[in-house]
């Protein structure tokens, strides 16, 4: 869960290009509700889906979403967040990636503060029959088999960087052992 990044603050868990949240306290509003609020006082942005209005549950979908996932979201290229996980074996891992991205772009890995990947393109989500301009970020998409990984049992730090055009939104990422 891309909005689960780890704790520690800017420059430490994340880099974020302001430090103001534009979902969570912003876009959705401060009302004591735990998916308005959810880190509203951190610089990543997040908000969540939302089933009404055909906002994350249109018809231009690739992939459906979750009702109330969490997603970072207004990425800027430079920015960055960490994952802290916990591999439970070591083995080569495929990794899925429940997304949006109007433009397309690219973003990398590192693993441990050491690079994984190089650039990794991300595939535009934008869909032309779409009449409501806005919502051609909210076309949720899953990129399987994103990216080919050797992970070794233990704790790891994975940090998603964003490299290139931005505007994309990160639900979550899966990690299957590639048999």
């Amino acid at each position: 869960m891309c909005a689960y990044y780890d704790l520690g603050g800017e420059g430490m868990a994340y880099h974020d290009s302001d430090a103001k949240n534009n979902g969570s306290g912003a876009l959705n509003p401060a009302d004591g509700s735990y998916l308005n609020q959810f880190r509203m006082d951190e610089g990543v942005d997040i908000s969540y889906t939302k089933f009404q209005r055909q906002i994350d549950d249109n018809p231009y979908n690739l992939a459906q979403p979750p009702v109330g996932q969490f997603y970072v979201g207004w990425t800027e290229p430079g920015e960055w967040f960490n994952m802290t996980v916990e591999v439970e074996r070591s083995a080569l891992y495929t990794v899925d990636l429940l997304y949006t991205s109007n433009r397309g772009g690219e973003i990398s890995f590192d693993l441990n503060g050491k690079k994984l990947t190089g650039a990794v393109n991300i595939l535009s989500t934008y869909d032309a029959a779409d009449p409501v301009a806005w919502r051609q970020w909210h076309h949720w998409s899953v990129m399987n088999d994103l990216i080919e990984v050797k992970l070794r049992k233990g704790v790891q730090v994975l940090t998603l960087h964003v490299l290139s055009k931005g505007q994309m939104n990160f639900a979550y990422l899966e990690f299957k052992p590639k048999t």
